[in-house]
C-alpha cells in the first residue's frame, strides 16, 4: 500500500443549522444561566445572519429541546447504525452532532441484511427528545420490528442510553411529561394519547388511553396523500400546542396546530403555513423570549431538508413565517463553520480503541469481524464475510450524507487483495445507485462504473486497470434539484476521468432518506477478499 497520506481537510460547504421545541415537553428548563448566551442576537449583519434551509442535508423529524440556554436535538436515520442522532447548539443555527442513542437497534435478518431481508426504510423513524427532572428521554419507533423504543440518560452528552422496549408501535409518537403523568401522543389522521408508567419504560396497566382528535386532517382538506401525522407537543402560557402535518392531495405538505386547554381536549385547530411543503416539527423557545419553528422540507435526492421559521403569538395562537412565508435570512448569528460534524473528512489513522468519527454510519447492522482501521493502522480495511449479490445486499457499507448544493467525496483505494469476483469502491446510495470502483476478475482488474437497484445492477462502463491503487471521485450536484451524480477516477491523484455516464438521483421511499456517499466491498463468488481505503475526502 503505497499511497501517501493527504495533508489537511477538505473545506466543508454549507451553511449550518438546526432548530427547536422546548423543555420537559414544551415547557423550556430554565437554569440559572439562561441569559448568558443570545441566540437572536439583534440586528446582525447580512453576511453574519443565518440562512434557510440551516443544513442542507438530510436531517428530517427533528425534535428539540431547550434546557437552560443550551438546545439538543434528535433526528431520524431509518436503518443506518449507530442510529438516533443526538445534537447540541447554543443559537439554533450552528450544531454539533454528539453521537447516538444506540449501536443497533435490532439483530434479525433484517438488521444484518441476512436470509433476503433488509430493513431498507425501516429502523428508527421520528423520534421525541425530553428532558424531565434532570433525565432525558428520546422515544422513536421502528415498522420493522413493531415496538416503541424510548432511551433515558443523565448526561445526553457523555452518558450511556438505557433502553426500554415496548411491544407496540405508536406512530409519529410525542413524549409528554404532564402533571406527574407520562403519555404518548401518536396516530395518523386520528390523533391519540397513551398513558406509560411514571418511568417511562412500559404502558401503564389500567392507564388513560383516548382518542384527541378524531380525522385532524379535515381542516386541510378531504383527501390526503399523507394524513396528519407528526405530533409534537409544546405547551405555552396555560395552553396545549399540538403540531401536526398534513399532505393533501394535489396539494403540499402543510403544518396544522391543534390548541386545548386541557391535555386531553378538546382541540380547536387551524393551518398554520403553506408554503413549498416545508412542514412538520415543533416549536421551541429562546432565553430572550423569540419563537421558531423548527421544520424541514422534502427537498429531491438530497433529502429532508432543515428550515427554521420565526413564530409571533396573536391571539393565543402562534403565526409561522412573515407574512405567510418562510424568510430565506434569519435575525440570528451564524458563527460555525457549516454542517460542522455532521460530515467528515478522514484519514483512518485511528488508536487501536478509538470509535470511528461521528459522521459515518453502517448500512444496517455491521459485521464487526468484516472491517477494521488497524490492520494496517491508517487504512480502513474491509474484508469480504459473505457471498453477495449486489451493493445493496451488502453489509459493511460505511455511509455518509452527501449535502447541497453541491457535494465531492474522494476516496484513495488499495485493491491489491480482492479476489476474483469480487467489487469495492464509492458509492451514491439510495434504491437506484451507482458506483465507481474495481472489479476484480481471474483474468484482471477493471476500473467500473455500474448502475443498480434491488432487481438488477448493469455495468455502464469498464476500463482495464493494471495498478492496485486508483482515486475514485462523486461529485453530487443538488442545486434547483437537479440531482445528478457524476463518477471519476484518477491514476495518479492530479488527473481526473469522468466515467460512465450520470446518475439521475431519485429520492424513493423504500429507502426512505437522502443520498449517501458509501465506501463498500461485496464478494460475488468466494469470501475472503479484502480493499483498503487510504483515505476519504469530502468537499
Amino acid at each position: 500500500m503505497n499511497w501517501i497520506k493527504p495533508l489537511g481537510m477538505a473545506a466543508l460547504m454549507l451553511l449550518s443549522g438546526c432548530s427547536g421545541q422546548p423543555g420537559t415537553f414544551g415547557q423550556s428548563e430554565r437554569g440559572a444561566e439562561q441569559g448568558a448566551h443570545d441566540a437572536s442576537a439583534s440586528s446582525p449583519s447580512p453576511d453574519q445572519r443565518a440562512s434557510n434551509p440551516l443544513i442542507w442535508a438530510d436531517v428530517p423529524d427533528p425534535s428539540v429541546i431547550r434546557v437552560g440556554d443550551t438546545y439538543y436535538m434528535s433526528s431520524t436515520t431509518m436503518h443506518m447504525n449507530p442510529g438516533l442522532p443526538i445534537m447540541k447548539s447554543h443559537n439554533l443555527v450552528d450544531w454539533e452532532l454528539l453521537g447516538y442513542a444506540y449501536d443497533t437497534l435490532s439483530d434479525g435478518n433484517e438488521s444484518t441484511l441476512s436470509q433476503g431481508e433488509q430493513s431498507y426504510g425501516q429502523g428508527s423513524w421520528a423520534s421525541s427528545l425530553r428532558y424531565h427532572q434532570g433525565r432525558f428521554y428520546v422515544s422513536t419507533f421502528a415498522n420493522h420490528t413493531g415496538k416503541t423504543y424510548i432511551f433515558s440518560t443523565d448526561d445526553i452528552e457523555n452518558g450511556n442510553w438505557e433502553r426500554a422496549t415496548i411491544d407496540e408501535l405508536f406512530h409519529d409518537a410525542s413524549l409528554v411529561f404532564d402533571q406527574g403523568r407520562v403519555f404518548l401522543i401518536y396516530g395518523n389522521d386520528d390523533i391519540h394519547l397513551v398513558e406509560l408508567n411514571a418511568e417511562a419504560t412500559a404502558v401503564k396497566p389500567d392507564g388513560l388511553s383516548t382518542t384527541l382528535i378524531e380525522k385532524a386532517s379535515a381542516i386541510a382538506g378531504d383527501e390526503f396523500w399523507v394524513p396528519s401525522e407528526g405530533a409534537q407537543l409544546t405547551r405555552k402560557d396555560g395552553m396545549y400546542y399540538l403540531n401536526l402535518i398534513s399532505w393533501p392531495a394535489g396539494g403540499m405538505r402543510t403544518q396544522l396546530v391543534y390548541r386545548a386547554e386541557q391535555l386531553t381536549g378538546p382541540y380547536e385547530g387551524r393551518i398554520v403555513l403553506e408554503d413549498r411543503g416545508i412542514a412538520q416539527g415543533g416549536l421551541i423557545d429562546t432565553p430572550d423570549g423569540d419563537w421558531y419553528a423548527f421544520l424541514f422540507r422534502d427537498f429531491g435526492a438530497v433529502g429532508r431538508i432543515p428550515y427554521l421559521v420565526p413564530v409571533q403569538w396573536r391571539d393565543g395562537w402562534p403565526v409561522y413565517g412573515i407574512d405567510g412565508k418562510v424568510p430565506e435570512r434569519l435575525p440570528i448569528v451564524a458563527t460555525g463553520d457549516g454542517l460542522n460534524n455532521l460530515v467528515a473528512s478522514d484519514d483512518f489513522d485511528y488508536a487501536s480503541d478509538a470509535d470511528l468519527k461521528l459522521a459515518w454510519q453502517w448500512n444496517h447492522n455491521p459485521n464487526d469481524r468484516g472491517w477494521s482501521v488497524t490492520g494496517p493502522p491508517g487504512y480502513l480495511t474491509l474484508t469480504n464475510q459473505r457471498v453477495d449479490s449486489g451493493l445493496l445486499d451488502t453489509r459493511n457499507t460505511l455511509t455518509q450524507r452527501t449535502f447541497g448544493p453541491k457535494s465531492r467525496a474522494t476516496v484513495a483505494l488499495d485493491v491489491s487483495e480482492l479476489r476474483s469476483g469480487d467489487r469495492a469502491g464509492l458509492a451514491a446510495l439510495q434504491a437506484n445507485y451507482g458506483f465507481v470502483g474495481v472489479e476484480q476478475t481471474d483474468s484482471g482488474r477493471a476500473l467500473v462504473m455500474v448502475s443498480g437497484n434491488a432487481e438488477q445492477e448493469q455495468v455502464q462502463a469498464r476500463i482495464p486497470l493494471t495498478q492496485s491503487t486508483v482515486s475514485l471521485q462523486i461529485r453530487a450536484d443538488f442545486e434547483d434539484q437537479r440531482d445528478q451524480a457524476s463518477f471519476w477516477y484518477s491514476l495518479d491523484q492530479e488527473q481526473w476521468t469522468r466515467i460512465g455516464e450520470p446518475l439521475t438521483m431519485e429520492y424513493t421511499l423504500p429507502h426512505f432518506m437522502g443520498y449517501r456517499f458509501a465506501l463498500f466491498s461485496y464478494a460475488t463468488e468466494q469470501t475472503g477478499g479484502r480493499a483498503a481505503f487510504d483515505y476519504y475526502r469530502v468537499e
